[in-house]
Parts: structure tokens; C-alpha cells; sequence
């Protein structure tokens, strides 16, 4: 990772004025693959072991994948990934992000923004025009259990893929690899003969979009708190289907539950609807173990526990919802889902006749890669107690990973916070856009110059203000404006402003407003 208040101002130097925005003379990405297909990729067998009566685990990695500075882009992997041999079942699955030493690397540097395991065999039971989505996960990497008697069948000829998204926060390369245990009982086995079929089922607040996010701003909903998509007016899904919805299409019963949101996420609700009535079956909430709050990647979800069972009818109505913090920060590019697994028997008691446990258990505790929570002393400047820096009418320029001028940890005259006039914007232009990276001016809270972690800086400035990330990248696979320039409100009052990025954020910058005279 580089650190915050240790790089060069070598490039500070050598700025020049392009395009009317400052720009460093090197402005580009630090060798790799930008975010493209991964030639290099595949997957393979680390070692097996047996778990249980004629069940084996097998550990698989897929990789090694490099995730190019900035690196945001969503890809499918340019071959299939392994599964065990022959027919069988799946009962458990654990997730993993790891580098090459088999360890997870700190999420602070480099995380898994979300992952989903694809039976290109079959189609997908909430979106078939989809391949079937049967195991994702993020940085809080839920393991996965059925309970007895259920498994996920898996024919022989079944092809394997995965969805992926990473997120590189470092101006450096990073080299991972997927890794996923799978325990494994064969068809044939006595244990396999007597288990039944349980098929996943995807229900997503933004089911079958490639880049099913939103957004979450600070003060909205209530009470520090707001409900996707509940509490959103007017309604993201405008006229069209409710997106966060699925008809069941036969009768069954959900034998396990678990969500997903991302750090401010607080739970997703599962919920059933018959005709006008509708009960809700289970919350999935996220347990944070960071002091600092709701903010970080340093959580664990919680899943249905094994004695669980819900009926559900044809007809009835499976909803979604996930609720975020809005009191820390804005969180933006959230996600919210539950993956269950439905088996076709009606052993479930009906949640409109029999109370329901709606709260469940974490499958793991912190984790090591989340160690680092940053929000440290460092020796950059309080921005607010800096001169003022130049008027620069031409704007602000983002190269070799710098804010110019106003970047905090760039040293001299290039430190000093740029001033405008109240009413007037500030334009920003990200010149690193042409290596796949991107950038974005993302209001903090001053001074905005401790360490970097999972939990520092977040999206907690006194106005908020966000550009998104600028740059170049497929429409609706990755979150790219495509667009390279980005100005300031003009309604911002006077004062001194920091803001980092999202993407990268050991970057900080600031700038002022002064009084119009």
C-alpha cells in the first residue's frame, strides 16, 4: 500500500497545465492488466480431505487474477472453474480471497467487492434468462451450510464459472486468487442416496442488473437509518416490476437464508406475501466488529440457523429489503440481497399459521485481513490550518495518483488548498482514466489526514458531495461515469473542504471557498 504521507512530490514538480485542468507530466497506470480478461487464470485442486461420513472437502483457487490499480470493473473469467468429480452434492461452501501465499491480503489494499459462483448448466431460478447464481460472497465471506437432508445437486456434466468483482485501493498491482472450499457427498454414496435436492434462488434489490447497486446518502430515512427500497421516493423501480420481488413458482420450503450488504449495511429482511398479507421470515444482519461502528468491511452476516424451515405456496410473493446506516457517512455503490435454497418438499411450517424465527447466527468472527481500521496520526497538515493555495479557474488535475494542487501529502505550494469564489465550481479531471483507473472527489470529514484503513476515510463531510467514479469502463458492468471531469456544487459556502477517493483512499485533497467579494 503507499503510504499516506510518504510519497514523492517528484511529480508535484513536473506538473503542467492540460487541457485547462493540472496534470502531472506522467500521468497513467503502474504496469499491469487493466481490468480486461485474465489470460493467465484458472483453476485448480490444492488438496482434499475427508470431513465427515462420505463427505470430502475439496479447497480449489482460481487465479491468479491481477487487480490493476483501480481496478472496479466486473468480469467472468475467461475459463470455468473446477468442481468435484462426478454426480454429487454440494452441502457447504466457504469463500476466500487469498495471494499467493494462501493468506487473505489486507482488505484495506485489496478486497473482493463481490463474487458469484455460475452453474452455466442450468438457468437461474429468480432471472433465467441468467445462468444459474448458486453461492456469492464479499469481503464478509458468509460460509454456507444446508441442512440435513439437503444438498445442492450437481450432475457430472455441470460447467462451473464465476462473476467477479475486485476492488484494488493501492497504486500497485495486486496478484489474488479465489479460493473456495467445497464439501462434497457423491450421488452414489449411501449418504448421497438418501440427501434431496435443494435449488438456490437469488433475491436481490436490484435483481438481474450486471451491476446491481445504489446509493445511500447520510441523513436519509430515519432515525440514522434507511430501508432499500422502501424509504426511497420516488420509487427506484419507477413503473416498471418491483425488481426486489420473485413470484414463487411451486410450492417448497426455504431451508436456508443468508444476505449480503456491504460496509454501513445494517441487515436485509426476507419477507412472504400472500394476497394482501405478508409476514416477514428472516432477517440477516450484519455483526460489526470494528469500534468504530457500521462503516467497515470488518463484519459477519448472519444465516438461517440449520433447524430453520419456512413454507412457501405457488403464488406466494418472496421480497428483499436492506437496511443502511445513515448517520456515519453516505455509502455509495451498496448492494442488498438473500440467497436462499428452496427444497421442494412441504416440510416447512406456513408462516402465516406458525411463528417464525426471524434471527440467526454469524458463521465466523473477525478476521485478520480486516485488522487494520486505520484513523491514526500521521504527519500531513490540517488543511484547514494551511494558506490559502492558487485560484486555478483551469481546475484540479488527478494523475500518478495525486490531487493537483491541494493533494495533502504533496508538499510546498502543491499542498496549499486551491480557493474559489463562493458560487463559483471547481472542476476536477482524472488523467489516470486512460490506464482503467478510477477516481472519484469524495467529501471527508477535515481534517481528513489520518491513516488509511477499512474504516478511515469514509463519506462523512460536513456538505456531501460525490463525483462517482471517473473514468472509462463497460455501461452497467462497472460503475465508471465515463466521463473524465467532475465539478463542485456551486451552492457550497465558504470554508476549507477535504475529500478523498473511493477507490484509492489513501488520496486526500482539499480546497476552499471564499466569500465572494
Amino acid at each position: 500500500m503507499v503510504a499516506l504521507a510518504g510519497r514523492a512530490s517528484k511529480a508535484v514538480a513536473l506538473a503542467l497545465l492540460v487541457g485547462g485542468i493540472w496534470a502531472p507530466a506522467s500521468s497513467g497506470a503502474q504496469g499491469s492488466p487493466a481490468g480486461g480478461a485474465q489470460p493467465g487464470a484458472y483453476s485448480q485442486l490444492v488438496w482434499t480431505k475427508p470431513v465427515g461420513r462420505d463427505t470430502t472437502r475439496f479447497e480449489f483457487r482460481y487465479g491468479p487474477l491481477f487487480a490493476a490499480p483501480g481496478h472496479n470493473l466486473i468480469l467472468v473469467g475467461p475459463v470455468t472453474i473446477e468442481k468435484p468429480p462426478g454426480d454429487g452434492w454440494v452441502t457447504r461452501v466457504r469463500p476466500d480471497l487469498v495471494d499467493a501465499s494462501g493468506k487473505a491480503p489486507p482488505i484495506e489494499q485489496v478486497h473482493m467487492h463481490h463474487a458469484v459462483m455460475l452453474n452455466l448448466s442450468r438457468k437461474d431460478t429468480t432471472y433465467p434468462s441468467l445462468p444459474q447464481r448458486f453461492y456469492g460472497f464479499g469481503e464478509e465471506k458468509t460460509i454456507g451450510q444446508l441442512p440435513r437432508p439437503y444438498g445442492y445437486p450437481v450432475s457430472s456434466s455441470d460447467v462451473w464459472a464465476i462473476n467477479y468483482m475486485l476492488h484494488n485501493e493501492t497504486s500497485q498491482t495486486k496478484e489474488v486468487w479465489v479460493q473456495y472450499d467445497i464439501d462434497w457427498i457423491p450421488a452414489s454414496s449411501p449418504t448421497g442416496r438418501r440427501l434431496r435436492p435443494a435449488r438456490p434462488a437469488w433475491v436481490d434489490v436490484q435483481n438481474g442488473k450486471a451491476y446491481p447497486v445504489f446509493d445511500v446518502n447520510r441523513g436519509s430515512g430515519t432515525r440514522g437509518k434507511s430501508t432499500y427500497p422502501d424509504q426511497v421516493t420516488p420509487s427506484p423501480y419507477g413503473r416498471g416490476p418491483k425488481l426486489n420481488e420473485w413470484k414463487v413458482d411451486r410450492p417448497g420450503t426455504i431451508v436456508a437464508a443468508a444476505g449480503h450488504v456491504h460496509p454501513g449495511g445494517l441487515w436485509t429482511d426476507l419477507s412472504v406475501l400472500r394476497g394482501r398479507r405478508r409476514v416477514h421470515v428472516f432477517r440477516s444482519s450484519a455483526k460489526y466488529f470494528d469500534p468504530n461502528g457500521p462503516v467497515s468491511w470488518d463484519m459477519a452476516m448472519t444465516k438461517t440457523p440449520l433447524p430453520w424451515r419456512v413454507g412457501i405456496r405457488k403464488g406466494d410473493v418472496l421480497r428483499v429489503s436492506a437496511t443502511y446506516d445513515t448517520k456515519h457517512a453516505s455509502w455509495y455503490e451498496s448492494m442488498g440481497l438473500m440467497l436462499l435454497y428452496i427444497a421442494d418438499d412441504r416440510s416447512g411450517p406456513d408462516p402465516f399459521k406458525h411463528r417464525v424465527k426471524t434471527t440467526g447466527k454469524v458463521t465466523h468472527g473477525h478476521l485478520a485481513a480486516a485488522n487494520n481500521h486505520g484513523g491514526r496520526p500521521t504527519g500531513l497538515a490540517d488543511p484547514r490550518k494551511l494558506a490559502n493555495g492558487s485560484t486555478v479557474a483551469s481546475g484540479v488535475g488527478i494523475g500518478d495518483f495525486t490531487y493537483l494542487p491541494g493533494d495533502l501529502s504533496a508538499g510546498g505550494a502543491m499542498e496549499l488548498p486551491p480557493v474559489a469564489s463562493a458560487g463559483t465550481p471547481l472542476r476536477f479531471g482524472n488523467f489516470d482514466a486512460g490506464g482503467s483507473i478510477f477516481h472519484t472527489v469524495t467529501a471527508c470529514r477535515a481534517p481528513c489526514n489520518r491513516s488509511t484503513g477499512i474504516s478511515y476515510p469514509i463519506a462523512n463531510g460536513r456538505f456531501q458531495f460525490d463525483s462517482g467514479q471517473l473514468g472509462y469502463g463497460p455501461t452497467g458492468l462497472s460503475a465508471a461515469k465515463n466521463r473524465i471531469d467532475w465539478t463542485t456544487p456551486a451552492s457550497l459556502p465558504p470554508g476549507t473542504y477535504t475529500y478523498f477517493c473511493r477507490v484509492h483512499p489513501f488520496m486526500r485533497g482539499a480546497f476552499r471557498v471564499l466569500p465572494r467579494h
